[in-house]
């Protein structure tokens, strides 16, 4: 039997390296085993008596025994080959992953795997060192490798713990950025050398190594703004989504290398981004993917290191810095997270074990054609544990607000963006993904149960029922989703020609027939100015004051329709280029004053948003909005009302959408009193032409569009105005 095991050892397919190497102690008899393939010679030293006891080299290169008459005791090993060192021996520790904790894991209820699994900074007997776990559960052999140990994947073998398909080993000594990797010997033999799934920092690309690093140990300088956090639902939403790459650059000034553009670090956005956002007045900061990723050009889309911020702009404890910041200043912070695919990286979570084992095998559910990306088997459930325990990660270590989940259409359909032949049909025989569905209603419940305050948005742009409403309602259990169909009418409408949006006008007000079936955020994001869609303000029709004036009353448009506003960086100040990831936000534009006329009215229009609650607090009932004049669509003019909580808390927003002055417009009113402009989009500090209204709108007993009242106002071309009463 020892013979067998030693020759398993040496072939690196020993699945319980535990059981033989180390001490093992019967009958006042104590056997130490010791393989270490530099060394020539093995000492165990009694770390209390100071006692040293030769191992006895064997015949196998590496291996060393030592029985003697003892009771066990405390040791190191004294190794001596081309250099000696001292180590405590790994196979001397017990297990530190439970029988409770698999028990959990493979109930797909571990939310806190991650302080088992991947590499975690801990000291066992008062020895400091790492505590290493992996799922692995097809695997001859799983090992830690690294330069600790010259990459030898003969060196630190895991066990399969209690023969769960977990392997774990506790390695003393290691530290802070101590770089690794697992080396996985598969049943056909091969070889791969896979990042740490659960991996808290990763080597930046092109490397594919895992470090060592400990999350703890930041100091929070949030409480106030933690404990004081509400849910939003009821409250203003102004959401600046932010791809961190692109939105500005530094200038290196490394010898060699002066002038180059550089990312900047989270402590500089910490600096520069942080007090961007807070005077143009958004309460959100949203970010484009910022987990490990090796690919610049998928954006964040392409997960590599699901529980890593990328390295590309610093460490976990600076982003913490980020966070903490925003949250001082008021403002939260929502994550993009991708649950819906990962990449075929040879280093990354695809075919991990030599096995189908975070995807299925069938590539007819396991692959996304149109990505060339596998599909998460949501069905297993170690892989729904992986997900849900990562989000809960990030919104409990860093303090996240909220998510944005990517890609939602594509986990919930089986036949998504697939031909016939291409998909396997349900066990119903239909096309909706019941594993996925089941994962995400488990998934939300398990959030909002832990965090109420959580915002969770669905990027899903099918129609899907109740993707927004709890799942004890028969809902998905988001609280939010993108209006993608709000979106898609919208900039159809505003692209055309003036002249021809009269026969548009229900791309206007269609959205307005669904728009309380979910709880929706307006967006116009990345995925609108990319791909040759050109920038919001090159697609605008006429030209460049029409161009300005066409985007300032889609702004005005959008954030007075019921829903939460998300606008995507470099729109606020009408960037012409179209967005590219490589390259710096075109900061420069706000030298001319069309483009800082334009940065002028969309703060004012946050300013405004979030300082009057009828156009918020009840963005999703049907009683805080009533049209004024839905039909005018010979004049492409609309006017609505939004109401907020109190009697006679009102707003009413008019909207022209051709370039056509009315000087006495009679727009009818529910509340009879006296109204004020506070927001006129034609404002000429805006790059307006200046038709606004001065002074007090008084209502008179003269019908229009139904109502009983009105108020006479000045109409600008191309322009929204928002009307108060007071």
């Amino acid at each position: 039997m020892k013979s067998a095991e030693i020759d398993a050892l040496v072939k690196g397919e020993h699945g319980a390296p535990h059981s033989f190497l180390g001490m093992h102690t019967r009958d006042n008899q104590t056997i130490v085993r010791a393989f270490i393939p530099n060394a020539t010679n093995v000492t165990c030293i009694n770390t209390k008596t100071k006692k040293k006891h030769p191992l006895v080299a064997s015949k196998t290169p590496g291996f060393f025994e030592l029985t003697i008459k003892s009771a066990g005791f405390d040791y190191k090993l004294k190794a001596e080959g081309d250099t000696v060192w001292e180590i405590y021996d790994p196979y001397s520790f017990a297990p530190v992953i439970t029988e409770y904790d698999v028990y959990l894991f493979k109930n797909g209820t571990h939310y806190s795997i991650f302080d088992k699994l991947g590499a975690n900074v801990m000291t066992i007997n008062g020895i400091e060192g790492v505590l290493f776990g992996v799922w692995a559960p097809n695997a001859k052999r799983v090992s830690v490798v690294g330069e600790f140990n010259n990459w030898d994947g003969r060196t630190h073998t895991m066990s399969n713990i209690y023969s769960s398909g977990i392997f774990e080993i506790f390695i003393p000594g290691l530290k802070q950025y101590d770089m690794y990797k697992f080396e996985i010997k598969t049943q056909n033999n091969d070889i791969l050398l896979k990042s740490d799934p659960y991996a808290k920092f990763s080597e930046l690309r092109p490397g594919k190594a895992s470090f060592v690093y400990d999350i703890g140990g930041y100091d929070w300088g949030d409480n106030e703004y933690m404990e004081s956090r509400n849910y939003p639902m009821n409250g203003p939403m102004s959401i600046y989504e932010v791809h961190l790459g692109s939105w500005k650059r530094g200038m290196e000034t490394a010898p060699g290398r002066e002038g180059e553009k550089r990312f900047l670090s989270y402590t500089e956005f910490a600096d520069d981004l942080i007090p961007y956002v807070k005077e143009m007045g958004y309460t959100h900061i949203e970010l484009m993917p910022i987990k490990e990723h090796p690919l610049d050009l998928s954006w964040g889309y392409q997960v590599t290191g699901y529980y890593s911020v990328t390295s590309r702009f610093g460490n976990p404890h600076e982003f913490m810095w980020f966070v903490d910041k925003c949250h001082q200043e008021g403002i939260g912070v929502i994550l993009d997270w991708v649950p819906a695919h990962f990449p075929k990286d040879d280093n990354g979570l695809a075919y991990f074990d030599g096995t189908a084992l975070y995807e299925h095998d069938d590539m007819r559910k396991g692959e996304h054609l149109e990505w060339g990306t596998k599909v998460f088997n949501y069905g297993r459930k170690e892989v729904a544990n992986f997900l849900i325990a990562n989000a809960i990660y990030w919104i409990e270590k860093f303090h996240i607000d909220g998510l944005r989940i990517d890609a939602v259409s594509s986990m919930l359909y089986l036949d998504y963006n697939r031909n016939e032949g291409q998909w396997v049909p349900n066990k119903y025989g239909g096309r909706e993904n019941e594993d996925a569905i089941e994962f995400i209603k488990h998934m939300n419940s398990v959030l909002l149960g832990r965090s109420p305050h959580l915002l969770l948005i669905a990027e899903e742009s099918t129609s899907w029922p109740q993707v927004s409403h709890p799942v004890e309602w028969g809902g998905l259990g988001f609280n939010l989703k993108w209006n993608m169909g709000w979106m898609n009418d919208f900039l159809s409408y505003i692209a055309k020609d003036p002249i021809h949006r009269s026969h548009h006008h229900n791309n206007l007000t269609f959205a307005m027939m669904y728009a309380h079936t979910e709880n929706f955020i307006l967006v116009l994001s990345h995925d609108e100015v990319v791909h040759g869609k050109g920038s919001l303000i090159g697609r605008m029709p006429g030209d460049l004051w029409q161009k300005f004036a066409n985007l300032r009353v889609s702004f005005g448009f959008m954030f007075g329709h019921p829903g939460k506003k998300l606008l995507f960086m470099g729109s606020e100040f009408g960037q012409f280029i179209e967005w590219n990831q490589g390259e710096s936000l075109d900061w420069h534009l706000l030298e001319y004053p069309h483009h800082q006329g334009m940065q002028d009215f969309v703060k004012e229009l946050n300013r405004v948003y979030k300082e009057n609650p009828p156009l918020w607090n009840n963005d999703f009932s049907p009683k805080g909005f009533s049209w004024i004049s839905v039909d005018d669509a010979s004049h492409s003019i609309l006017a609505f009302a939004r109401f907020g909580e109190r009697e006679r808390d009102l707003v009413i927003v008019v909207c022209n959408f051709t370039p056509v002055t009315y000087e006495d417009y009679l727009v009818g009113v529910p509340i009879t009193g006296t109204y004020h402009e506070i927001l006129n989009s034609d404002d000429i500090r805006f790059g307006g032409s200046g038709v606004v209204n001065f002074g007090e709108l008084i209502s008179i007993p003269q019908q229009a569009f139904g109502y009983e009242n009105s108020v006479r106002m000045r109409i600008p071309p191309l322009g929204a105005v928002f009307l108060r009463i007071f």
